[in-house]
C-alpha cells in the first residue's frame, strides 16, 4: 500500500476512534501531562509534539491557538507563561473539552476558549504576540466535523488562514504552524510566502523508526 492508500485507511480508523469516546470522555496522556477528550474531539497526539517542545513563550506574551481541540498547545502555552491565551476551534466537542483541560490545569483566569470559524469570532482590534496553529493537513473532502480536523476541502481553511493571520499578528510576532510529511507542505509554503511571511522549519517528531509518518513545526514570521 502506498503512503497515500495507508494514510487514508489511518485517518479514517482514527477519526471511529474519535467518536467512539464514551459520554463520560476518556483521558489520554500527552507528553507528561494528562488530558481529557469528549466524543467527536481530535486527541492530543504526535502531530503537535515538535511545536510542543520547541515554541519560544517568553512570560507575559499573548498566544492565538487556532483550531485548539482538546486546547493542548494552549494550555501548554500557559505552563510557559503567556499572559493570556485565545484557544478558538468551529467544533463544540472540541471546546467542551478544551474547556474542561483548561480548568483542570488551573489556567481559567488565563485560556479563553471560543467558539470559531478561525478568526470570525475574535474582536477586531485583538492581536497576538505569538500564534500557534495545527490545521488539518491534507487537502481531502471532509464529511463531518470529525474528518475535518483531519482533512481539508480545497485545503479552503489553511487558505484563508493565511490569508486572515497576518491582521492577527502583532509587530514582531510570530506563528508557530505544523505539518507532515503526507499533508500539503508546499502548498502551505506558498500559501506563506504569498502572506509575506518567511518560513523556516524548527523540529520534526516522527511516530516510530519506520519514519514513515512525520511531522514538523515551522517558525514564521513577516518576510524582511
Amino acid at each position: 500500500m502506498d503512503l497515500a492508500g495507508f494514510t487514508d485507511q489511518w485517518q479514517a480508523q482514527r477519526q471511529q476512534l474519535f467518536k467512539s469516546v464514551p459520554p463520560e470522555g476518556r483521558t489520554v496522556r500527552y507528553l507528561d501531562k494528562e488530558f481529557l477528550v469528549y466524543p467527536d474531539t481530535f486527541w492530543p497526539f504526535a502531530d503537535s509534539v515538535p511545536l510542543v517542545r520547541h515554541f519560544r513563550i517568553a512570560a507575559g506574551e499573548s498566544v492565538l491557538d487556532v483550531g485548539t481541540g482538546s486546547g493542548v498547545i494552549g494550555i501548554f502555552a500557559c505552563y510557559r507563561g503567556a499572559a493570556r491565551v485565545v484557544g478558538v476551534d468551529i467544533n463544540p466537542a472540541a471546546l467542551r473539552s478544551a474547556s474542561h483541560n483548561v480548568r483542570v490545569h488551573g489556567f481559567a483566569g488565563v485560556m479563553d476558549v471560543r467558539q470559531s470559524d478561525l478568526f470570525e469570532a475574535l474582536g477586531q482590534d485583538e492581536r497576538f504576540d505569538v500564534i500557534t496553529a495545527n490545521l488539518p493537513f491534507r487537502n481531502k473532502p471532509a464529511h463531518d466535523l470529525v474528518a475535518m480536523s483531519q482533512w481539508d476541502t480545497g485545503f479552503r481553511t489553511n487558505s484563508r488562514f493565511f490569508e486572515g493571520v497576518g491582521a492577527r499578528l502583532k509587530p514582531g510576532g510570530r506563528i508557530y504552524f505544523v505539518q507532515s510529511n503526507f499533508g500539503e507542505i508546499e502548498a502551505m509554503k506558498r500559501l506563506a510566502g504569498a502572506a509575506g511571511l518567511a518560513v523556516a522549519e524548527l523540529a520534526s517528531e516522527a511516530i516510530d523508526d519506520t519514519r514513515r509518518q512525520q511531522f514538523f513545526v515551522y517558525e514564521m514570521t513577516r518576510a524582511g
